[in-house]
């Protein structure tokens, strides 16, 4: 019995201590602390390629971060505990506060204290009239006050108090806190997140029903990518200001979708997508986050067909938009006798590519970032470019190891304009035919969102009520002086910010009792 009263004892104290106050404060700072990490290095959940190349780089402390889950911090487990534990410390705290503010807005107002004068503002004066009468007026003039009066034989005393919104305030601000911290979860729970990149000027588009339609797709623990609102984009232009500069004004891109019952009846609708202006449909949010380039090759091989391939490149330089990727081309069926002869005349194109293009020497760059002298400067590969193999391969990079191997082999380097092209020694012909822009498109589903603004809302007018509203309560005692006259003393608190309360005091005094006399003179 005497252990199970310990037990007992100490769960309850530690149960006061998580659901303290204090306590919340301190986790939610704690939970701020926590999430520093989650910007400082990169996740996993947003950019894998990244999270790789930190750890390259830095073979030391980079495991042990790992081990930690630095890299995955908003799903680690230290820190879904910081977020649970705050939880229950919100609701534990804030329950009983509630059940307190109810219980004290249904009380009434205290009793005077007997000595007026000790009370921070005082008042005493001299009233025409008779008790009743005066404090009925009194009484009458309290509008906005919760206020009760009490009767002890000829005396008559009025006990009256505002500012209860204060602590309503304040309990709504943190309730909404925590109905911020259930949405954001709910959100994680059933949103997904993917980023494609869809090309303009007559590119396929792309729709949203299953993650592969998807460059990289972050889902929500209970999603499992069979049941996405089913959405189809394509983009027929795209359009872009510059500084002289180069510097970026504006991006937007002339869209058309179909949702809902616009794919059954192929419906097309017109949007113009821009930059913090993303198309919402339903609980889905379309933004424009990123552009760049897609060049377009032409290559005929020796027996005359052709293939054209238009792939996006990767932007290097954010100003000029210099970028760097890799094309590779797989023969056209019956171009060669066999699967092993057309697996080495594959064809992969690697190099740069400059919108306006600069040349110093025969080095590209790129003087400005709108589409005005398009160039690239190229490699031209021959060989096994790892198509067949079905193992994952950059987009913007060929396999090192295949040049190595000596499967591909350099059949030309050149720099080539809009239209040029070059011939290798079998007789195949590389054309470059120009870029087109392409556009990096954010489909984001979270159900919870307008909950998300509603508690975000709802939080502000907590905390504006809370800062505004003060707390006041006054007492009036109302006796019988000589005939004609009755004696009126007032006294006054602050129950939370003192500031103004002397103006404020003597502003309600003189409402409360307009004819009253003060130190035996008639008060103006």
């Amino acid at each position: 019995m005497r252990v199970l009263k310990r037990l007992g004892a100490y769960a309850r104290n530690t149960w006061r201590t998580l659901t303290s106050m204090g306590t919340a404060l301190a986790l939610l700072f704690l939970l701020a602390l926590a999430a520093i990490p989650g910007a400082l290095v990169p996740q996993r959940s947003l950019n894998a390629g990244k999270v790789d190349e930190y750890l390259a780089q830095h073979p030391t402390i980079g495991p042990w971060l790992d081990r930690v889950q630095a890299f995955d911090v908003f799903s680690s487990f230290w820190f879904t505990a910081i977020y649970a534990l705050l939880f229950i410390s919100l609701v534990g705290c804030l329950t009983p506060r509630l059940a307190e503010h109810v219980r004290s807005m249904r009380a009434t107002p205290v009793a005077a204290p007997r000595n007026l004068a000790r009370l921070p503002k005082h008042q005493s004066l001299v009233a025409a009239g008779d008790v009743e009468t005066v404090a009925a007026g009194i009484e009458e003039r309290l509008k906005g006050w919760r206020h009760t009066s009490r009767r002890e034989g000829d005396v008559v005393e009025v006990s009256a108090e505002k500012g209860y919104l204060r602590e309503f305030g304040n309990i709504v601000f943190h309730f909404s806190l925590l109905a911020l911290l259930i949405s954001i979860a709910v959100g994680k729970l059933f949103g997904y997140e993917g980023n494609v990149i869809v090309v303009a000027n007559g590119g396929p588009g792309f729709c949203s029903a299953s993650p592969a339609a998807f460059d990289s797709f972050r889902a929500g623990n209970t999603v499992d990518g069979t049941s996405l609102n089913p959405i189809c984009l394509r983009v027929n232009d795209f359009d872009a200001d510059y500084l002289p500069s180069g510097q970026a004004l504006s991006f937007a891109a002339n869209v058309e979708y179909q949702a809902g019952d616009d794919l059954t009846t192929d419906t097309w609708r017109p949007y113009r997508l821009e930059v913090n202006h993303p198309l919402r449909l339903g609980g889905d949010r379309l933004y424009l986050q990123g552009h760049g380039y897609a060049p377009t090759f032409t290559v005929t091989f020796p027996d005359g067909r052709t293939r054209t391939q238009t792939v996006q490149w990767r932007p290097d330089d954010p100003i000029t938009l210099l970028s760097s990727g890799v094309i590779r081309v797989d023969p056209p069926a019956g171009t060669y006798p066999d699967a092993g002869e057309r697996r080495k005349n594959q064809i992969a194109i690697q190099g740069l590519f400059a919108p306006t293009e600069q040349l110093d020497g025969k080095l590209l760059s790129s003087s400005f970032p709108a589409l005005r002298d398009p160039a690239v400067a190229i490699d031209v590969y021959r060989g096994d470019t790892g198509l067949d193999t079905g193992r994952p391969q950059s987009l913007f990079t060929l396999d090192p190891r295949l040049i190595e191997q000596k499967r591909l082999t350099k059949q030309a380097r050149v720099n080539l304009k809009a239209g040029q092209s070059t011939r290798l020694n079998d007789g195949t012909v590389v054309r470059f035919d120009g870029a087109a822009p392409f556009i990096n498109v954010q489909v984001s589903h979270d159900p919870a969102q307008i909950w998300v603004l509603v508690s975000a809302m709802t939080m502000m007018a907590g905390l504006l009520v809370s800062l505004v509203v003060r707390r006041r309560r006054i007492w009036v005692r109302v006796s019988p002086s000589s005939p004609g006259t009755v004696d009126v003393e007032l006294g006054g608190l602050a129950r939370t910010d003192n500031s103004g309360w002397g103006d404020e005091f003597e502003r309600l005094a003189a409402r409360l009792v307009p004819s009253a006399r003060e130190g035996g003179r008639e008060r103006a």
